[in-house]
């Protein structure tokens, strides 16, 4: 009963700290000198965890999917391509980019923020009258939501040229082939949603990262704490943002 009470108290408090967090987002985006470095160390280290991610995508899906295509009947395997490409640039590679954020920058972000309430620097802010959601929480929102985009255009385009690496070790396609099969069937109505989803993730991850830092106990133990909730709550968040994103997407799509 006590944790589930301390749980939705901690829901009440995140629910509370996002639109403040959001709007200090807002407000930082002209001030580029606050959230360029945080941005950079998110990309940067992100890049490979994101390269290995998009060459492990690639291959794996073209060799699962080339044999039970060549099952299938004769001709199907020129729809690999097609299949690749799809599975990549609809679902897995804006997932993947959001996992790659939540579990790297999330704990990054609640360690980071919980070592500075523990050792009284947020509170010193806080006494001199600076906003520590403005100077802290909303560059660190504004680096993740540029961020993961980034990613996910990395993990995709690894994936579909990994996907064609391997195609073409078996001699039965061109690069204009593989292209032209690879977006036969996809539209951007499909892939351009797909791509804005993670959008929402950074902003997931960074709100909910921060939150985790801020909230943090005191002791080392608190900050090791924060940055395990942190990256559970963010992976959490970001599966369940995606099976939400998805069902709007497309009842959108029905509705137009």
């Amino acid at each position: 009963m006590t944790e589930a009470i301390n749980f939705l108290e901690r829901l009440g408090r995140l629910a509370a700290f996002t639109p403040r967090a959001v709007l200090a987002s807002f407000t930082t985006l002209r001030r580029s000198g606050l959230w360029l470095r945080p941005f950079y160390s998110v990309t940067i280290g992100g890049l490979p965890l994101a390269l290995v991610t998009g060459l492990a995508l690639g291959v794996v899906i073209w060799m699962h999917t080339r044999d039970v295509l060549a099952r299938t009947g004769t001709g199907a395997v020129e729809y690999l391509p097609t299949f690749l490409a799809a599975a990549v640039l609809l679902e897995l590679a804006p997932v993947g980019a959001g996992l790659i954020v939540a579990a790297r920058t999330g704990a990054s972000l609640g360690a980071e923020l919980a070592s500075m309430r523990v050792s009284e620097q947020i509170d010193a802010m806080e006494l001199l009258g600076v906003s520590t959601i403005r100077a802290l929480v909303g560059p660190r929102i504004v680096a993740c939501v540029f961020a993961a985009p980034l990613l996910h255009v990395l993990i995709a385009a690894t994936a579909l040229g990994s996907g064609f690496i391997a195609e073409l070790a078996t001699g039965s396609t061109t690069f204009l082939k593989y292209n032209t099969a690879a977006v036969r069937e996809l539209v951007l109505q499909d892939v351009i949603p797909a791509g804005l989803k993670t959008l929402v993730f950074g902003l997931i991850v960074g709100v909910t990262g921060c939150f985790a830092g801020l909230s943090a106990r005191e002791g080392s133990e608190g900050v090791g704490r924060a940055a395990t909730d942190s990256v559970v709550a963010c992976v959490l968040l970001v599966l369940a943002a995606d099976v939400l994103l998805v069902g709007l997407i497309k009842a959108m799509q029905r509705l137009l």
